[in-house]
């Protein structure tokens, strides 16, 4: 007859399920937050900041226009030199023109990537998902079940000194730990 398993706790497989409950509470929220955080940068990129630097490089466009405007009613009216002021508001236009389309351009190429450098890491953190939602809420319940198997087996299983005892007589112990 093969020899009984001593079986006195089951406080480490308890202590691991209990753990891994803790995990599941804060890694499941986590996961969570980051998708939402997804979505959230994809409509900031998408509608907000396109919006706001369409906005800004039509604003800056009238700004720099309306600069030249001045400066070649300046020329035309001096008929010789148009005057630093209307010169450097020029400059000033353009530049912020140039600043309004270089961002918009950043930001019609990151729309345009978005989803090919962020794709493969949201299709990673969808698999932790699932493997959290589903995969390791059976392994909870396979630790609860086996927790349960391993408590009904140590009641089953004799105390040690009814063990103790059989062992020096030679007799096996009854059933129930060794009480008649």
């Amino acid at each position: 007859m093969p020899e009984r398993a001593h079986v006195t706790s089951s406080d480490a497989l308890e202590l691991f399920r209990s753990n891994l409950l803790i995990y599941l509470s804060k890694a499941r929220p986590a996961l969570d937050e980051v998708g939402a955080e997804v979505m959230r940068m994809r409509n900031w990129l998408e509608d907000e900041q396109r919006a706001h630097w369409e906005n800004q490089a039509r604003r800056r466009r009238r700004d720099f226009d309306e600069a030249q405007q001045a400066l070649f009613s300046a020329k035309l009216s001096i008929l010789s030199r148009a005057s630093s002021a209307e010169q450097m508001a020029v400059h000033r236009t353009k530049r912020a023109l140039e600043e309004a389309e270089a961002k918009l351009r950043v930001i019609k190429q990151w729309d345009r990537v978005f989803d090919n450098r962020v794709g493969p890491l949201v299709k990673q953190m969808e698999k932790l998902h699932t493997v959290l939602a589903h995969d390791m809420v059976q392994a909870v319940a396979f630790l609860t079940r086996a927790i349960e198997t391993l408590e009904a087996y140590r009641r089953l299983a004799p105390s040690p000194a009814a063990a103790g005892a059989a062992r020096g007589t030679g007799q096996t112990p009854p059933p129930g730990g060794g009480k008649p």
